[in-house]
């Protein structure tokens, strides 16, 4: 049995692997960047050896240190996690050279899958429905034109090399396809270092399901199917098990079509082979497309295991340890439904720009199961993905479980950054997520909706100023006065905006609030300050000035002092700034250019994402004050315009 496991990963998915192993009597080692120098995972391990900078190029990516922390540890087994080196076949072979097991497939699986293009032709031989599309390897702009008009729009442009939504584009018309090719191109290369893509048919209602297989190397089985249909840019926010409306029939086909594909491959270990369903008459067993194979655990993982009672990991650990699969396709059965949330620092109100942080204070309720790399204290860094949790519950049915989630989210408690836990709660009761009848188009034709201001805006505002003025204790002397109740103003900050918040009447059992226009009375009740509607007054958590209201709007106010002078006017209109802190990949403009309203001045990439900025309006550059490469902060003067005609 493998005795010392190096996790070369970080975050919650370190946690959770040390977790199983820990719980196996595996002693765990854990790696860290500089960045990441006292993190949860590094605290939950056995041991913890430094492995470079923060870039994840020169720490988690860094083949020689994590072999050399192994080394220096005595590990006799690496497990990669997800991401950074777990699809690297490179990794893979020199874990083999080095005398240990790697616990996840062989190097020949991971590269036989690692090309969409070659995976698509190999699994269409074995029998695995595939998408109409081109697959070749001319990558001429004209053939790949050509060969969108021959397949026929709207057509997805996809990258061979990587995953994650990098590299994808739909194109709707010819008219776009060259301007669309060169970006998914651009990003493609920077991402994976191979700019080739491959061409298909878009699918335009379509059903993101995937299959959890495990083989061990001659037969595989499958543990049924997850729907992961709601996604935006091509990233899951919500996963869950079974998939709402399958079949028996269709999960039959899916599940054999996901087991050929393995074993065509002679997979070992834990894979997801992703397929795309029709879902415009519902889902049906001739209606599923092979999209692609991720030769290692998944995100999303935690709800194959709420259903089927079996912990994926340990099964990882079994395999790579010649143990066998341990488990036989007819003793796997789907118990109730399970749905994921993954919590991210993120702003929904502000096109989902990544937020950074220490994060002041973080709680989570005791009746879900939580997957976190974080706790109060812990920092939000700008060189990595910005998920804080995953929140998973299970129940009976799927509305049960939906309304789990709901509870789970709403009593969730983030202070310090910003997150997208309102937005998540949203989702999970919009009607047609209800009705089990998404496609990935769901999110982004429903943002408006569920990315509004909150309903109950004021009564977090009340909160906020109630905080800051020190009137949430019903005192004897509160709102005490001569000849007339004690009035108090506060001016709070929220999104950019200015709040006027003011205590018309403060006394021991009432409270007379004014937001703006709008007017709220609360009264002491059992201990609490409630509506005339009965609706309690958030929690709050101050954080220096700020003032965080907790429960899934997470909203931060502010409290601005009065004799502050604001400065920020004097750049508006000719400023652009950083709006969250990343590196600078590409700056378009330089001095004396002219441009015009929407042209791209530069590309900044924060947390695997890039950014476009472009002009506010038709300007000439004044000033460029950062180089490609360059790393800033949020809110850093990046490129200066001249003064607008009216200034």
């Amino acid at each position: 049995m493998i005795q010392k496991i190096l996790i070369a990963n970080r975050g919650e998915i370190a946690c959770r692997v040390a977790r199983t192993a820990q719980r196996m009597g595996i002693a765990c080692v854990a790696v860290y960047s500089d960045a990441d120098k006292g993190a949860l995972h590094t605290r939950v391990a056995d041991e913890a050896v430094r492995i470079g900078p923060a870039a994840a190029a020169e720490s988690y990516l860094n083949i020689p240190a994590i072999l050399a922390a192994a080394a220096a540890t005595g590990a006799d087994a690496i497990h990669p996690g997800y991401g950074f080196l777990s699809e690297n076949p490179d990794f893979v072979d020199a874990v083999a050279a080095a005398g240990l097991t790697f616990i996840g497939p062989s190097s020949e699986a991971i590269r036989a899958m690692g090309l969409k293009d070659a995976a698509k032709r190999r699994m269409e031989a074995a029998g695995v429905p595939v998408v109409p599309g081109y697959h070749g390897a001319d990558q001429s702009p004209e053939h790949l034109a050509d060969a969108a008009d021959g397949i026929g729009y709207p057509v997805m442009i996809k990258a061979v090399a990587g995953g994650g939504g990098k590299g994808m584009r739909i194109v709707d018309a010819p008219d776009a396809f060259a301007s669309a090719l060169a970006s998914a191109q651009s990003e493609a290369r920077a991402a994976f270092g191979n700019d080739a893509v491959l061409v298909e048919k878009f699918v335009a209602q379509p059903r993101h399901i995937e299959i959890q297989v495990f083989g061990d190397g001659d037969r595989a089985i499958h543990l049924f199917e997850r729907d992961c249909s709601l996604q935006r840019r091509h990233q899951k926010v919500l996963e869950e098990a079974p998939a709402p409306g399958m079949t028996e029939e269709m999960r039959a086909a899916m599940g054999a079509a996901a087991v050929r594909a393995a074993e065509a491959i002679g997979y070992k270990g834990a894979g997801t082979v992703e397929f795309i369903a029709d879902a415009s008459e519902g889902l049906r067993a001739d209606r599923f497309y092979f999209m692609e194979m991720n030769t290692r655990l998944q995100v999303e993982h935690p709800v194959t295991e709420l259903i089927t009672g079996l912990d994926l990991v340990e099964l990882q650990i079994r395999l790579a340890a010649g143990q066998g699969l341990q488990v036989a396709q007819e003793d796997v059965q789907i118990q109730g439904a399970a749905i994921e949330a993954r919590v991210y620092a993120e702003n929904p109100a502000n096109g989902f720009l990544p937020e950074t942080g220490r994060l002041a204070h973080v709680a989570f309720p005791s009746d879900a199961r939580v997957d976190t790399g974080v706790e109060t204290g812990d920092t939000i860094s700008p060189w990595y993905d910005p998920m804080i949790a995953k929140v998973i519950v299970h129940a009976d049915t799927r509305a049960a479980a939906l309304q789990k989630l709901s509870r789970a989210l709403q009593g969730t408690e983030i202070a310090g950054v910003v997150t997208n836990v309102a937005f998540l709660d949203r989702l999970c009761g919009h009607e047609t997520f209800v009705q089990g009848d998404m496609d990935t188009g769901l999110i982004d034709r429903e943002l408006d909706a569920l990315t509004r201001p909150p309903a109950d805006a004021p009564l977090a505002a009340v909160a906020a100023a109630q905080a800051a003025m020190e009137l949430t204790e019903p005192t004897w002397d509160q709102g005490f006065a001569l000849w007339a109740p004690l009035q108090h103003a506060v001016t709070l900050q929220t999104a950019g905006e200015d709040i006027a918040v003011r205590s018309l009447e403060a006394s021991p059992s009432r409270q007379i609030w004014q937001v703006t226009d709008t007017a709220l009375t609360l009264s002491y009740q059992r201990g609490a300050w409630v509506t005339e509607a009965g609706q309690a007054l958030p929690k709050v958590f101050m954080d220096g000035r700020d003032y965080w209201v907790l429960g899934n709007e997470g909203a931060k106010f502010t409290h601005l002092d009065p004799l502050a002078v604001d400065d920020a006017s004097a750049a508006q209109g000719s400023a652009i700034l950083a709006p969250m802190p990343g590196r600078v990949k590409r700056i378009f403009a330089k001095p004396g250019d002219a441009v015009a309203i929407g042209d791209p001045l530069a590309v900044l990439e924060a947390m695997k994402m890039e950014h476009t900025l472009t002009a506010p309006r038709d300007a000439q550059i004044e000033e460029v004050l950062v180089a490609d490469e360059a790393q800033v902060a949020a809110g850093d003067l990046l490129i200066r315009l001249d003064e607008p005609a009216d200034a």
